[in-house]
């Protein structure tokens, strides 16, 4: 017996939907590692496409078919193929792609150099239409300011936290993951460390005080380099400081589009 197709039956309302689809499904994927090739992680997905105002439903289970079908070949330099195939299987003018994964870097201790692994939290979203294609990077990477007016006014130290940035970016030529966090890493006071002996604690004492910065600081300083940075288009940066005498964050934003 043959099964009734629900989703494609007819809406009287005749609204189109932006976006339809599946959130959150854990899938395996390959990201591109500027060091060792490929770098294997777990990431949450997101895939949506344009629903005609005709149809009642979009069919969810061919979300999960492309996903099958690509495997572990998910990674930036395939996203408009994966987003050629949403179109296609679902008969839809618009494709959108969201891909947030953990991704880790060896990194050495300034002094000791004792190894060990730092985890970024990235995303790679994009969306085709028939007319154009738009992919965007991003990168959250966690910092440590030291408070230049707390400085400035205490006879004795200044007070320091943690941050986060969080920078996306849209460019002509691809652009390594590993450069986006440099770029932020070097405008805070300091990065952070996931391992640290005594004289790597002091070298970072000392270098982030050397160099105290505000969130206003962190995103200008990020925006010159990428101003600079010939393959950037567009970019947002944000800085949160989670403040440690105060009961609230700072924050700051910059948005560029270049030319």
């Amino acid at each position: 017996m043959e099964l009734k197709d629900v989703q494609s039956l007819y809406d009287p309302r005749e609204i189109p939907i932006d976006k339809v689809g599946i959130k959150g499904i854990r899938y395996p994927v390959s990201v591109l590692d500027r060091r060792r090739g490929l770098q294997h992680t777990v990431a949450e997905i997101n895939m949506f496409v344009d629903l005609p105002r005709e149809f009642k439903g979009t069919h969810m289970s061919r979300f999960i078919e492309i996903l099958n079908e690509f495997r572990e070949e998910i990674h930036i330099r395939n996203i408009p193929a994966i987003l050629d195939r949403m179109r296609e299987r679902l008969a839809a003018k618009v494709a959108h792609l969201e891909i947030r994964f953990p991704y880790f870097l060896k990194k050495e201790a300034p002094v000791s150099r004792a190894p060990s692994l730092m985890e970024y939290q990235c995303l790679i979203a994009g969306a085709k239409g028939e007319s154009y294609l738009d992919i965007l990077l991003g990168v959250k990477v966690p910092v440590m300011t030291v408070c230049p007016c707390s400085q400035a006014i205490s006879e004795i130290g200044a007070h320091n936290q943690r941050g986060e940035v969080d920078l996306r970016v849209r460019f002509k030529r691809f652009v390594w993951l590993e450069d986006l966090i440099e770029i932020v890493e070097s405008s805070a006071s300091s990065p952070i460390y996931p391992l640290l002996k005594r004289p790597d604690e002091k070298f970072v004492t000392e270098t982030a005080h050397r160099q105290p910065r505000f969130v206003e600081d962190v995103v200008r300083e990020v925006a010159r380099r990428l101003l600079d940075h010939p393959d950037i288009t567009w970019f947002a940066v944000s800085a949160e400081n989670f403040e440690s005498i105060h009961a609230h964050n700072a924050y700051a934003y910059i948005e560029r589009t270049k030319g």
